[in-house]
């Protein structure tokens, strides 16, 4: 019976997962189950006798003995070596990880001791390939964090650059352009006291110097602020009749003026996108179409399709060779002109155009033929109302009121060279004027001297001041109905709001003799 019972206690040690080893008080292997073989690749017999520091590496088996003596002193039921990496050592030398799980059993005056070990290779491996993932997950999140920080002070530098860009340019757009300004305005005296031949001849030459700087300073601004995005669009539904007419007004007298016909054909119906920025565009192709067409004719028209309206400015001008037409977008690119040759223009319009084509995300299409002319096709999507919204501003043509008498005017600007240069050309045309620096000194003007028939001011004065407040509070003061001019550099939100003003004009500098005494005359006629 005996022989029987220790029979399955053997076969059940044989079917145990692990491999099992019993030992004595003196460390010599007793007992191992089949397991054993393939753990450490001994037989069992030839384990059995030995002493069990033959199963680990030779570094661990002094200091084992000790460990061994000190359980059998007190054994129990235990995990050996807790938080220890423990070795098995195979018959080739080879070491593997272990785990070993030990129970003490009783055999008489003896304590022997079972072993139950586990090769715990796969789960090492696992547990260190976990632990790099763990610290490749950190460290990536550390980059991500490092990465996010830099991306934050790069947006913020960008930002700042930015917003140091905008104020410049908000700078430049009024500064650069005050004795441009000064310039235009003393050349407009000029030629209305001048007669001899030779001064009228040299006031004419200069009077078209400044028009060419002042076209150009207007392009390099507009491009640096589209650049900057400091331009933002404002999309709305406005009539392109509208639109066509305010056109029409403006480059009628100038094809006319080349012996150019300048059609426009009618166009119902309204379109989507910011009306300002949309006329910017058609008024550079008109002038590029005018500026390259020696005879006949520009046509600027509208063709319907499906979801857009398609407007064409078509010329019968000198056209672009095939070459040339992926180049015509560039800066300072001019068909046909050679770089340091005499130019008319800068070959910044199509540029300009190119910008804000892309800001509005707006298609513009190019066909031309040599000798025959280009057409230069923009779609627009289509307005979802009739369009009543706000187009874009124009100045009518000018009515010179009846009578010879000028009105009084007070004339607003900080900058006493323009303030002076404004108020010679006005007086010379006649007009009463009452030139000041600032708000209150138009408030004291208005009281003291009478209501004013006309108010021109500049936008930005000094100490923060605005045109607006001035226009605003003089209305107040005087009558609701005011005419007023408001001359500025400034694109902001706030100027496009205030162009449904029927009393009120936006001039943009430098703005020069003629077109300023043509806003007067116009508003005087209203």
């Amino acid at each position: 019976m005996r022989s029987a019972s220790i029979d399955l206690a053997s076969s059940a040690l044989d079917a145990a997962p692990d491999a099992m080893i019993i030992i004595d008080d003196e460390g010599i292997v007793r007992y191992v189950n089949r397991q054993i073989s393939a753990l450490f690749g001994y037989a069992p017999a030839e384990i059995v006798g030995l002493s069990i520091e033959r199963l680990m590496p030779a570094r661990f088996r002094s200091r084992h003995v000790a460990h061994r003596q000190g359980y059998t002193a007190v054994p129990r039921i235990r995990a050996m070596g807790e938080g220890l990496s423990l070795f098995g050592q195979r018959t080739d030398g080879s070491e593997f990880p272990v785990e070993i799980s030990l129970s003490p059993i009783q055999d008489g005056e003896r304590i022997l001791v079972a072993a139950a070990i586990r090769d715990v290779t796969e789960r090492k491996r696992a547990e260190t390939e976990l632990k790099m993932i763990r610290e490749a997950s950190e460290r990536a999140r550390e980059v991500a964090d490092r990465l996010r920080h830099i991306a934050d002070d790069a947006r913020d530098s960008a930002n700042r650059a930015n917003q140091a860009k905008s104020r410049f340019l908000a700078t430049a757009s009024h500064d650069l352009r005050q004795p441009l300004q000064t310039l235009a305005l003393l050349n407009g005296s000029l030629r209305r006291m001048t007669h001899g031949q030779d001064a009228v001849e040299a006031l004419s030459q200069q009077a078209a110097a400044i028009n060419a700087m002042s076209r150009l300073l207007n392009a390099l601004l507009d491009i640096s602020k589209l650049e900057s995005g400091a331009i933002k669009p404002e999309p709305a539904d406005f009539t392109v009749a509208a639109l066509f007419e305010e056109l029409r007004r403006e480059f009628a007298s100038i094809a006319a003026d080349k012996g150019l016909q300048l059609r426009v054909q009618s166009a119902p119906g309204s379109v989507h996108s910011d009306p300002s920025l949309v006329r910017q565009i058609l008024n550079n192709l008109i002038s590029n179409a005018i500026k390259y067409t020696p005879k006949g004719e520009v046509l600027l028209r509208a063709r319907p399709e499906q979801a857009c309206l398609r407007i064409d400015v078509v010329d019968t001008g000198i056209g672009i060779p095939a070459s040339q037409l992926a180049y015509i977008y560039d800066e300072f690119y001019q068909v046909g002109v050679a770089t340091n040759s005499s130019r008319d223009g800068y070959g910044l319009g199509l540029s300009i155009v190119q910008r804000l084509v892309n800001l509005l995300n707006l298609r513009l299409e190019v066909t031309s033929q040599v000798g025959k002319g280009s057409t230069f096709s923009l779609a627009l999507p289509r307005g979802s109302t009739a369009g009543t919204g706000p187009g874009p501003q124009g100045i009518p043509a000018a009515v010179r009121p009846a009578g010879s008498a000028k009105p009084r005017v007070i004339l607003v600007e900080d900058d006493p060279g323009v303030r002076d240069a404004t108020r010679m050309l006005l007086n010379v045309e006649g007009y009463r004027v009452s030139a000041v620096a600032s708000l209150g000194e138009a408030l004291r003007s208005a009281r003291e001297e009478g209501a004013p028939d006309l108010l021109i001011t500049d936008y930005h004065l000094r100490d923060g001041e605005l045109g607006t407040q001035v226009i605003e509070q003089l209305r107040a003061s005087v009558a609701a109905d005011l005419r007023s001019v408001l001359i500025t550099g400034d694109t902001s939100t706030a100027i496009k709001q205030l162009r449904d003003d029927p009393h009120l004009r936006i001039a943009s500098k430098p703005i020069n003799a003629e077109e300023l005494l043509l806003i007067l005359e116009e508003l005087l006629a209203t």
